[in-house]
């Protein structure tokens, strides 16, 4: 006799037919919707196309087994549960299969009783999880404008407060996005000129024609087009500081204009032939290798040497793993708040895939992410499968570089009929081959044509 249907999907995967079938005869003899994959990517397929309340799968298989599997499931779905069946049994195998995420283990051979039990409890816990998740919010210690109680924080904090108390020139060092700019800020608005302009300039981000003119200012008839005369930035920061950020990307001839500003604290705007003085502190900033270009005629090394009186090097997110929580949280509460929303939580695993990612865009990447994160989330509770897919383990990134040709091969082919019902002519189509072709390619397989 069969059960009202369920609402729960039920997805089994097992290299074995014969497990297959009857695990799916007793399941669906109870209400639940049951779908089958012999192997994980066709697993992997099915879960991308129609969401699944619980996956139960065979501890090992070819080319990829059920423990990756389990981690593929809880790095991407986030209201998916997981059960292990085998029929290798051992304390280890458990161990491990609760480890990657796997709400029950159970051997084989197994009754009707037990299984249909285990599902159940599986399917509670899921419930319970999802009605009773929360996390405790992280205090967020914020020093000058910075975020972070890692040791290379606090050296930075030291390094700021002892540039601060001078008016000597600060090069200031680091990958792009680690926020060299914050840093100038905390110096500046740390000195005794916290009330002067502060005025950050990005050299890249000028054309070579037109940055002496936006730093030192042009006369009227200077050039086509300078209708009138027009003040430079370091006019406009005279009495404060001027940031000069990606100072590598000046060319030479700029440089030698901008040496003689250190010298000799005067300007000449482009077009006149007088100079005026003007004080001016200040601080640049660099994502390259500046010694290295001083070794390739790329940069003059005396003016490395002026802007080099005090170095600031910040290091890349991913030395600084500690700073990565705090961050995540203060870029939550934030955009929260922007968008009327009450504050977010973690999980304990994305808190950890957060520190695990490399981040190469540094805090500006995680910045990015966190926003992105609090606008499309809808749960209070962020989790694994919120994150971007490079943050979440896949089993199928496991298989690296060792499968043959014939095998990576199949297993598209397996995929694109997946994608299409089974419908042999669309997926001959999406291949670039006829019908013909793909039921040779399928005989090679050991698959049945029709």
């Amino acid at each position: 006799m069969t059960s009202s249907p369920r609402k729960e999907r039920i997805l089994i995967v097992d290299d074995s037919v014969n497990t297959l079938e009857v695990l799916q005869r007793n399941l669906t003899a109870v209400g639940y919707q049951v779908f089958a994959a012999p192997g994980v990517s066709e697993a992997i397929a099915t879960l991308g196309a129609t969401h699944m309340d619980l996956v139960i799968t065979d501890l090992k298989m070819p080319t990829v087994g059920g423990l990756d599997l389990v981690l593929h499931i809880r790095e991407n779905f986030k209201d998916t549960e997981v059960m292990m069946i085998t029929g290798y049994p051992s304390i280890e195998g458990a161990v491990e299969a609760v480890k990657a995420g796997a709400e029950e283990f159970l051997p084989k051979p197994f009754t009707d009783i037990e299984l249909l039990s285990a599902v159940q409890r599986v399917l509670d816990k899921g419930r319970l999880r999802r009605l009773g998740n929360s996390v405790p919010k992280l205090a967020i210690p914020v020093h000058k404008g910075l975020v972070g109680t890692s040791k290379a924080m606090h050296e930075i904090s030291i390094a700021i407060s002892k540039a601060s108390s001078s008016l000597a020139t600060v090069l200031v060092t680091g990958e792009s996005g680690t926020g060299k700019e914050l840093v100038a800020r905390a110096i500046h608005y740390g000195g005794t000129r916290s009330s002067s302009p502060f005025v950050p300039v990005n050299c890249g981000g000028i054309p070579e024609g037109l940055l002496e003119s936006e730093l030192f200012g042009h006369v009227k008839g200077a050039f086509t087009g300078a209708t009138e005369s027009r003040a430079g930035f370091f006019h406009t920061a005279d009495g404060g500081t001027i940031f000069l950020d990606e100072i590598s990307e000046m060319s030479l001839s700029m440089q030698v204009k901008l040496l003689r500003v250190l010298q000799d604290k005067q300007i000449c705007m482009v077009g006149s032939d007088r100079t005026r003085k003007v004080d001016v502190r200040i601080l640049a900033a660099t994502n390259k290798d500046l010694p290295g270009l001083v070794k390739k005629g790329l940069f003059r090394e005396d003016l490395f040497y002026r802007l080099n009186v005090i170095t600031i090097s910040i290091p890349p997110l991913r030395d600084r793993a500690d700073d990565i929580i705090l961050l995540a949280h203060h870029f939550a509460t934030g955009f929260a708040a922007e968008l009327g929303r009450p504050p977010l939580h973690f999980s304990d695993k994305a808190l950890q895939s957060l520190q695990n990612y490399n981040w190469p865009g540094n805090i500006r990447e995680l910045e990015n992410v966190i926003q992105r994160l609090i606008v499309m989330t809808e749960d209070d509770l962020i989790d694994v499968p919120d994150l971007p897919s490079l943050m979440r383990f896949s089993a199928l990134r496991k298989t690296g570089f060792t499968r043959t040709l014939a095998e990576v091969e199949s297993e598209y082919i397996k995929n694109v009929l997946a994608s299409v019902d089974g419908n042999k002519t669309r997926a001959a189509e999406i291949l670039g081959i006829d019908r013909k072709t793909l039921r040779e390619k399928f005989k090679k397989v050991d698959q049945p044509s029709s």
